[in-house]
């Protein structure tokens, strides 16, 4: 593992931007890695088995308010980390300082530093990227991984249009108002409560790096820095035989059907439960939450442990 990212300067959001987020009574807990406090939630019982919810771009653990109760509800612990740069985590202000690598190795350190274990990784958007990655380093830490909407680029295959507007997007666009943006990305859209709270971790645009830089970040060009990376992680799930299920959205343009090569290449994903959420956009959390929940806590009951 490379040695760990020094961050200079530092944003922190103020807390009383989170006062007011409707149907989100969980408590923040907080780990220093490398020099930053990164936020995390972790509900239910402690000696539980575990569901890592690994969100994406560009929301925060806000995006899980639905799955939790319905994990913690069937007995089994919830784990939900701000990333790098979002929802309560600290905010390296230069954009230099975001990288796909430090970001793998921000959370690696955060996983260590927490001694998580018996876990099953739930991973959508950049959480897969980095998630998945997470898993590679360290897999005796998974029992089962559930992967939705995101995946796993060495920048060898064809890039999605969609995405290729949004990364324009996210680089030129001088308005970037990230809760209408994450409304964008769900069917069924969001309230204007809903929409403030996924700005809340974002005062101005200062705040915004991390979630400016992340689509840039995507490997889409075989000579990216981390081809090499995904493509050994890429090798250790090809011999993977712990269960591995998939759960993409029927509504996503940038991922959908993304899940097919999974199910060919990941021994572990023979025989499982693989499912299409239907009527669910880009962030299923929010357009499918319990559902997605239900689907999770089913697969976990409906296979062994690797304790």
């Amino acid at each position: 593992m490379s040695t760990m990212p020094v961050v200079s300067e530092v944003l922190r959001t103020p807390e009383q931007r989170f006062a007011e987020l409707p149907d989100f009574p969980y408590a923040p807990r907080y780990t220093e890695v490398g020099g930053l406090r990164v936020a995390h939630l972790d509900e239910g019982p402690r000696d539980a088995p575990a569901v890592l919810l690994m969100h994406g771009e560009p929301t925060w653990s806000f995006l899980y308010r639905k799955m939790i109760p319905v994990i913690v509800g069937a007995g089994y612990r919830a784990i939900a980390p701000d990333l790098v740069g979002f929802g309560r985590s600290d905010k390296p202000a230069r954009a230099a300082d975001y990288s796909y690598l430090n970001h793998v190795l921000w959370m690696s350190a955060w996983l260590q530093a927490n001694d998580l274990r018996r876990l099953t990784l739930f991973c959508q958007d950049w959480g897969s990227l980095i998630g998945l990655r997470m898993v590679a380093a360290a897999p005796d830490r998974f029992d089962r991984v559930v992967l939705a909407n995101g995946g796993l680029p060495t920048g060898t295959t064809e890039v999605p249009k969609a995405f290729r507007i949004w990364r324009a997007f996210s680089r030129y666009s001088p308005w970037f108002p990230i809760g209408r943006i994450v409304k964008a990305g769900c069917a069924a859209g969001l309230g204007p409560r809903e929409v403030a709270a996924y700005d809340a971790p974002f005062p101005s645009g200062k705040y915004k790096v991390a979630a400016r830089r992340f689509p840039s970040l995507v490997p889409i060009t075989p000579d990216d820095p981390e081809r090499g990376n995904n493509e050994r992680a890429w090798a250790l799930f090809e011999r993977w035989e712990k269960p591995f299920l998939t759960l993409f959205s029927s509504r996503d343009p940038i991922t959908r059907g993304g899940d097919r090569i999974w199910r060919q290449r990941v021994p572990g994903a023979r025989g499982q439960p693989h499912a299409v959420t239907r009527g669910a956009g880009h962030f299923l959390q929010e357009d499918k939450g319990a559902e997605v929940a239900r689907a999770i806590v089913a697969f976990i009951e409906g296979t062994p442990s690797a304790a």
